[in-house]
């Protein structure tokens, strides 16, 4: 089968990987004013006269050709940045502006968008930006430091729960000179003066006589993107057309990005007839996830005749946790004895077979493939220390070691199952006549829900509930489409669920929204587990704290352990390459950064030149 990878595609890789391993051994500098960029440790491995990002072309031909991606589901919403409807999770990242930029090169760092220079204080206990007088919105009007003031303070008390956190821990905000805004913290919190620059800026006066909260998403946030909505139709598609008239093609981070033409994403119900789409043209980019699929299905024409593309692309990112979540706000799942019960009785070498042949591999843990990762056996030195701290909250395995069952690949998977039993005896559960039962007789119940279109996701489920039907548990498993999942989800209304949380080299505040005790029951928020935990909590706190790389580490890796032992996720597998099937028309850089396929990279480095037929 024909695959795309140049040769010493991986070297690219590998130096950014190991210039980033540099900067993150850097002690914090001192404060810099008027700077380009700005960096967790040390200074940005770019210069103040960088033209272009190591990983894009700034050669590449602009404002030609379109890329078409097929999404699973619907969608009801426009709008990525208030709390309700259903949102194209492209956009949060094609529309809405930042002060500073993130780079997939460098986990600490950020540099100038809308900010033309960074100013930070000794202690980090403030951050002060100037916007580039050149800026402004897809209207032509500019962005003002009122908007920006007005953005931060309505999405951090009206928007969407990811930008609760920031806000709450800003003591004050204030405009200085004519184009400066200065925030001061409330915190001691180093990564602060970087979050600072990641919140969206939207214009201020479209939203006059508009209950920002309230609204439905029917109305399109005016940005300052690079790309503008242009045509859409609610649940089918939406079409996003490079503006000509954009601020910024001048600013050194954008060059060799925002290539193509046209952006358009094609919503379909269900996965076959996504890969149909693909394989008669009117998809021309698809991010295959199922190995077996990519093994055996694409040998069609187009890939046969070299319109089509496979490429592998590898990354130095941690794998995140995929699996299916259980709701711990509730019985039965608030026992660990029960979750780990539910782990055992999930048959992964059988599934992992049936699936993909068993050529995916599992993801052990958070931030397994980094070295942010748990290491196997005992917590030793500077990790075996913090876990010290919270010994009172740690379930068993997170200093003594734990690593995920392994089945012996046979269908009854005995074993594990015998194992999954005496659990659930410890825990109060008893098979009478057939069915589990606690001592009051009631049967073990709870929900699995699904979103409708994800054939392979229910294909697993079908097979781990033929294996609970070995424990005596019939659970409900209820398919909905997406806008009833998303508000199921929001409001936790399920028992388990599919889960993916993807986590990056430089994990920081958003670990709260992930599963902070202050975030298990907001509404809409990310903590689907609903988990409280002192360990987390305190872990979360040593590592925006730490002073040096090996706190860093150490912190995440203590941390890593806490939540795979919580024992709240079963996971599946991991993705440590990517695999893309793309029009031989759509290009991309032979260098490929530390993040390797991650947003930001497709569609933003990518152009299109129309490949000469031989």
């Amino acid at each position: 089968m024909p695959t795309s990878q140049p040769t010493g595609r991986g070297r690219p890789l590998r130096r950014a990987l190991a210039a980033s391993a540099l900067a993150l051994g850097l002690a914090a500098g001192p404060a810099f004013a008027d700077s380009h960029g700005i960096a967790m440790y040390g200074e940005p491995a770019l210069g103040p006269d960088f033209d272009h990002l190591p990983y894009a072309n700034p050669d590449a031909p602009a404002g030609t050709g379109e890329i078409v991606t097929a999404e699973i589901g619907s969608f009801d919403s426009l709008n990525p940045f208030i709390r309700r409807g259903s949102v194209p999770w492209q956009l949060r990242s094609l529309q809405g502006e930042t002060l500073m930029a993130r780079t997939l090169d460098e986990p600490f760092t950020l540099y100038g968008l809308l900010a033309e220079t960074i100013e930070v204080a000794e202690d980090r206990s403030w951050v002060e930006f100037t916007l580039r007088p050149e800026a402004e919105f897809s209207d032509g009007s500019p962005v003002t430091v009122e908007d920006v003031m007005w953005s931060y303070e309505t999405l951090g008390t009206e928007g969407n729960p990811r930008y609760a956190g920031f806000w709450a821990q800003v003591e004050s905000m204030e405009q200085v000179g004519e184009r400066g805004i200065r925030f001061t913290f409330a915190e001691d919190n180093a990564e602060l003066a970087l979050l600072a620059g990641m919140r969206p800026i939207l214009k201020k006066s479209q939203w006059e006589g508009i209950d920002f909260a309230e609204s439905d998403g029917q109305v399109v946030p005016i940005v300052s993107s690079p790309y503008i909505i242009s045509d859409y139709e609610y649940g089918r598609f939406v079409e996003l057309t490079r503006n000509p008239d954009y601020w910024g093609w001048d600013v050194p981070f954008n060059q060799g990005l925002y290539n193509l033409e046209t952006i358009r994403m094609e919503f379909f119900g269900d996965e076959t007839a996504a890969f149909e789409a693909f394989k008669t043209g009117e998809v021309n980019s698809n991010r295959e996830f199922n190995v077996a699929r990519w093994e055996s299905q694409y040998d069609f024409p187009a890939v046969q005749e070299g319109d089509v593309v496979l490429s592998v692309l590898p990354h130095a990112r941690p794998t995140g946790m995929t699996g299916f979540v259980m709701n711990t706000r509730e019985a039965p799942f608030d026992d660990w004895r029960v979750r780990e019960a539910m782990i055992q009785a999930f048959n992964f070498e059988f599934i992992n077979d049936a699936v993909t042949g068993g050529a995916q591999p599992r993801i052990t843990s958070y931030f397994s493939n980094s070295p942010l990762g748990m290491t196997e056996g005992p917590a030793e030195g500077r990790v075996a220390e913090l876990l010290a701290e919270y010994e009172a909250d740690l379930l068993p395995g997170a200093m003594e070691g734990y690593a995920l069952p392994v089945s012996d690949g046979t269908e009854r998977n005995r074993a594990n199952i015998g194992t999954a039993l005496e659990l659930l005896n410890e825990a109060g559960w008893s098979v009478q006549d057939g069915t589990l039962r606690n001592e009051g007789g009631e049967p073990f119940a709870f929900e699995i829900l699904l979103q409708s279109g994800s054939s392979e996701n229910a294909s697993i489920i079908d097979m781990y509930t033929q294996s609970l039907e070995r424990l005596g548990i019939v659970p409900e498993v209820t398919v909905v489409d997406s806008a009833q999942y998303k508000e199921r989800t929001d409001a936790y209304d399920f028992g388990m669920t599919y889960f993916q949380r993807g986590l990056s080299l430089s994990p920081g505040n958003e670990q709260y929204l992930y599963w902070g005790s202050e975030m298990a029951d907001e509404p809409g928020g990310r903590n689907l587990m609903g988990v409280r935990s002192a360990a987390i909590d305190g872990l979360i706190g040593e590592l925006l704290a730490a002073a040096s790389t090996e706190d860093f580490y150490a912190a995440a890796q203590a941390l890593d352990r806490v939540l795979t032992t919580g024992r709240y996720v079963i996971p599946i597998y991991q993705w440590n390459i990517s695999r893309l099937a793309h029009s031989a028309n759509l290009h991309y850089p032979e260098e490929l950064p530390l993040f390797g396929d991650w947003p930001g990279w497709q569609p933003d480095v990518w152009w299109w030149e129309e490949t000469a037929a031989e």
